[in-house]
């Protein structure tokens, strides 16, 4: 994503249930760290005991990565068979520990853990509501929100997941969602679908999280993706509920088009489409758009390798790897200050000057936000001694914020905003540029129905009317 640019995808969730009483902790630790690409602000663990203790929730949750939050003795002392894990991105709202997630709520019916994935657009309204009635805060997140109004709905609900809903028809925007109650776990999408959430077994446990390439890391089975719109329940005994109460007709929904673009890992299914094949797809579909002689065709790691495959396959022109990786270096575009992106690019990518010395280059990369560090890979290739290089994206130009989950504070920042190609295409230093066109994402994703609102500024929900990213949202 212009590698390094700073866009961010809020987070990823992952709650389990061992019906057999064993312990979750280690396994939502590696599903987490599966999940690490979607967030690595902070991570968190919640876990309960439905057999002995019903109600006492252990939780351990702070700033950094999987790997630098928990070690042995935080898993260990985790005890329980029901819980809920969160690694963060702050799309907005400050990067501090007591935003880190789950959330972990007592209140009169017991105690919820939460860990949500999205972006609510009437989040500032919904919170002023509960501070007029009373309600304290403890953080800056919109995921409290959610929390609060589940805990008020269950005072007059027959169950947990009823208050759920009831709660969920308030908020408006983006979320996949995982509750875990004193017996129960439960997830919720979002009626259009923005963000994954997947169902997956293993064993006699039952998970429930952001993607597919999770379960396949922890040796689970894939059940079946949640629906737009749907809320599933898993009981103590295993039975599954759905309720599609807050569904909207299929072709109203909207799949986050950078799911297939970027966020998602490639060995993920996203709504049945391999993100593999999408990015392959869309590779395919540059080059017969924006062919140009060249001698290489090169990906910008991890997201704009695959879309290089699908160039070199449809092109005939062969495909070579140009970048060394530093595979121990986050996503740098989710660095909180671009001081520190820029920083990032060379401690992240070098360049192998034997591959890519006296040739004409082909560079795919997923997208261009800021500009800033595509001119600086463009001028890295220069620097091995690359002969021409042409710069080819699997996305459409980026023109408008998203107000759900990919932190874009203004389109002024926004390299394609009132710029032409050409004019970009000199700004980062490429002999040519060429982006894929919006009406060939639908392609892309399999036909499925997508929102591209941060490419064509045509939003699924209406924009908000005020600021969502201060100190109110996550």
């Amino acid at each position: 994503m212009d590698l390094l640019q700073p866009t961010g995808e809020s987070c990823g969730v992952f709650g389990m249930y061992d019906l057999n009483g064993g312990n979750v902790a280690q396994t939502i630790y590696y599903g987490l760290y599966a999940l690490q690409h979607r967030g690595q602000e902070s991570a968190g663990i919640a876990v309960t005991d439905t057999l002995n203790g019903v109600d006492k929730v252990y939780c351990h949750k702070d700033l950094g990565r999987v790997n630098e939050v928990f070690h042995e003795k935080e898993i260990l002392d985790l005890k329980g068979n029901l819980g809920v894990g969160h690694v963060r991105y702050s799309t907005a709202g400050a990067s501090t520990r007591e935003n880190s997630q789950p959330l972990v709520l007592a209140y009169i019916k017991g105690t919820l853990m939460l860990a949500h994935n999205g972006n609510l657009v009437n989040a500032p309204r919904l919170r002023r509501e509960l501070a007029n009635g009373g309600a304290i805060f403890q953080t800056t997140t919109d995921t409290e929100t959610i929390a609060y109004h589940i805990a008020r709905e269950r005072v007059k609900s027959r169950s947990v997941q009823e208050a759920t809903v009831r709660a969920l028809r308030k908020v408006q925007g983006s979320y996949s969602l995982v509750v875990a109650s004193p017996r129960k776990l439960i997830g919720a999408r979002d009626p259009w679908g923005f963000r994954p959430l997947v169902i997956g077994k293993l064993d006699n446990a039952y998970i429930i999280t952001s993607e597919t390439s999770a379960l396949e890391t922890i040796g689970a089975e894939f059940i079946r993706d949640v629906e737009p719109g749907e809320v599933v329940t898993i009981f103590h005994n295993g039975r599954i509920e759905s309720n599609m109460d807050l569904a909207l007709p299929k072709e109203k929904t909207a799949r986050c088009i950078f799911e297939y673009i970027y966020f998602c890992r490639p060995d993920t299914s996203f709504d049945g489409m391999s993100v593999t094949q999408a990015r392959i797809i869309a590779g395919k579909l540059l080059a017969r758009i924006h062919p140009v002689e060249a001698d290489l065709v090169v990906g910008v790691p991890e997201s704009g390798n695959m879309a290089a495959v699908g160039y070199s396959m449809e092109s005939g022109i062969p495909y070579g790897i140009a970048f060394t990786k530093n595979t121990y270096v986050g996503r740098t575009f989710i660095k909180p200050q671009q001081s520190s992106r820029i920083k990032s690019v060379k401690v992240k990518l070098n360049v192998l000057r034997d591959v890519v010395k006296g040739k004409r280059i082909i560079m795919i990369d997923d997208s261009i936000v800021r500009g800033t560090t595509s001119n600086q890979i463009v001028n890295m290739l220069r620097d091995a001694g690359a002969a021409e290089v042409h710069v080819r994206i699997s996305s459409p130009p980026f023109c408008h914020p998203c107000y759900f989950g990919i932190d874009i504070p203004n389109e002024e920042q926004l390299i394609a905003h009132n710029r032409s190609v050409e004019e970009i295409c000199k700004l980062i230093g490429a002999d040519s540029l060429g982006y894929l066109p919006i009406e060939c994402l639908s392609e892309m994703a399999g036909g499925r129905p997508i929102c591209t609102a941060c490419f064509s500024g045509d939003y699924p929900i209406p924009p908000p009317n005020e600021d969502i990213r201060g100190d109110y949202v996550k």
